[in-house]
């Protein structure tokens, strides 16, 4: 262990890689190896060099290093698409760890006081939930690849989420990491590291039996058509025809709602209306509303102007039914180019959009209508699965059922597809609401309204149509009811930090400067 640490701090390369490598551990918990228990411990390696960091500079720049290689780690799918663009793009959002990395040398570097180690467990998650709080802005990418999404197997967990989201899962994360760095290398502060890992036991527990659990109230049966991969000339046509073959297999099979994937109409339907009576002759054949996913350019509803949208359309059995909704929250690059005007020259050297795609304006909820009944779903497009504030407003807003109508296609194999799927089980568990991820390509899953399977997952390698029972529930969670609590805690923590350091060390300097009382 000397050895290395020498060998470390005699070259800055040496250290440098070992950040990078060390920053890159985590990416291991979350889908496709799905080594869940391993995130309680993921970050131990990068918190042990920052904490050996000679100085507060060289411990930020291990932070942001080893944020460089995190990024790097969990976005690496993105490679064959934007190129060395996407190494940019981790560096800058790897500076966001710099403050993190110069919080735990602060906090648990040297020989930390029993203070200093329980303001760590609280302080050191508190900063990371602040990165994550930051590059989850649709701009910097989106909410992919948190620490708390990697435990969306993990029942406990799930409960958790119900209470306080992503968010608090990714304290407890954080938190049990801190705390077995502090029992690996500060003896005297093994006590407060030991109470942290009770107290987080203890949270999980009372979750688990005192959250409100959602009440399950009926079922409704939603089908999946996932065509797979369709290349070549006339795709758009053949993929169109691939999905109307598999739908016309759910005759008979009392399906409440027929779900297409993301681009599943690459054609505006009132501007087709040949497509449009196809589809609606098939809601009529398979006896339930068809909500597709149209790529293609169209007029604002507001009459505005032109663009390509992508948007959920709901068709029964008398045609278009006019609901709709237009995605809000488009993938940087992969739909837009932020700052085109700067950074336009990404469409030269990967696949950024060469166009960007329009923007609606808010979420919508769709009542879907079968045997007299009705059911209310809130849909989603793509990546906006990755987004808590969106299916929370969803159910806020009455919806049932969530949807989300998604294409890995460029990422087939990959980690992505998996990774994708996953979010599904949280934005359950967070709102209650069953949720059903439907993909023209990748992998198609649904989740009960506590976030557990509701059936097997349609791989990467599927073509089919899948009928799911889906139980629905009502009742309210404690994240719909209280919204992102714990990033309000963590603020908080971080505020009262800054404020009572150097109350402290005030107060230190003055018991040395006062005199010491005269012998008599």
């Amino acid at each position: 262990m000397g050895r290395w640490r020498q060998r470390l701090d005699a070259s800055p390369w040496w250290r440098g890689a070992a950040a990078v490598v060390a920053g890159s551990l985590p990416a291991l918990a979350f889908p496709a190896p799905s080594l869940w228990w391993w995130a309680y411990a993921a970050l131990v390696p990068w918190m042990l060099l920052a904490r050996s960091a000679g100085t507060p500079r060289r411990a930020a720049l291990d932070g942001w290093l080893g944020g460089l290689g995190f990024m790097l780690a969990v976005h690496h799918w993105l490679l064959p698409s934007l190129h060395v663009f996407t190494v940019v793009l981790a560096a800058l959002l790897g500076a966001l760890w710099a403050p993190w990395g110069w919080l735990v040398r602060r906090l648990v570097g040297g020989r930390p006081t029993p203070w200093q180690a329980a303001a760590a467990l609280v302080a050191v998650p508190s900063c990371w939930l602040m990165v994550e709080l930051v590059r989850s802005w649709q701009g910097l990418g989106g909410p992919w690849g948190l620490l708390g999404s990697s435990q969306w197997q993990v029942a406990p967990a799930l409960r958790l989420a119900s209470v306080g989201g992503v968010w608090l899962l990714s304290l407890i994360v954080v938190a049990v990491n801190t705390a077995v760095t502090l029992l690996v290398v500060a003896r005297g502060a093994r006590p407060v590291a030991v109470s942290g890992l009770v107290a987080t036991v203890a949270v999980t527990g009372s979750a688990w039996a005192w959250a409100p659990r959602p009440e399950t109230d009926g079922r409704a049966r939603i089908a999946v058509v996932q065509p797979g991969i369709v290349d070549g000339y006339g795709s758009v046509q053949r993929r169109f025809d691939t999905e109307v073959r598999l739908t016309r297999q759910l005759a008979d099979r009392g399906a409440d709602l027929v779900v297409w994937g993301e681009s599943s109409v690459g054609h505006d339907l009132p501007r087709r209306p040949d497509l449009a009576r196809r589809l609606a002759a098939l809601s009529r054949e398979v006896d339930a509303e068809i909500l597709v996913n149209v790529d293609a350019r169209r007029r604002a509803s507001d009459g505005s102007g032109q663009g390509i949208y992508k948007s959920s359309v709901l068709v029964g059995a008398g045609g278009l039914t006019g609901d709709h909704y237009d995605k809000m929250r488009l993938v940087p690059f992969g739909e837009y180019v932020p700052a085109r005007s700067l950074l336009g020259w990404a469409t030269s050297v990967g696949r950024a959009a060469g166009e960007d795609r329009m923007r609606g304006t808010r979420q919508v909820v769709m009542d879907v209508r079968h045997g007299g009944q009705v059911l209310r779903v809130g849909p989603l497009v793509c990546f906006e699965s990755a987004f808590p504030d969106m299916t929370r407003q969803l159910t806020k807003d009455g919806a049932q059922v969530l949807l989300a109508q998604s294409s890995t296609s460029t990422f087939q194999r990959s980690w992505a597809p998996e990774q994708h799927a996953s979010l599904g089980a949280l934005r359950a568990a967070e709102t209650g609401r069953p949720m059903v991820h439907a993909t023209l390509t990748g992998v198609s899953a649904v989740y009960g309204p506590d976030g557990s399977r509701a059936g097997a997952w349609l791989g990467t390698s599927a073509s089919a149509a899948r009928v799911y029972d889906v139980p629905t529930a009502h009742g309210t969670t404690l994240y719909v009811r209280f919204g992102d609590w714990p990033v309000h805690g963590a603020v908080t923590v971080l505020v009262a930090l800054a404020v009572l350091q150097p109350l402290r060390r005030l107060s230190s300097g003055v018991r040395r400067r006062a005199p010491s009382p005269q012998p008599r």
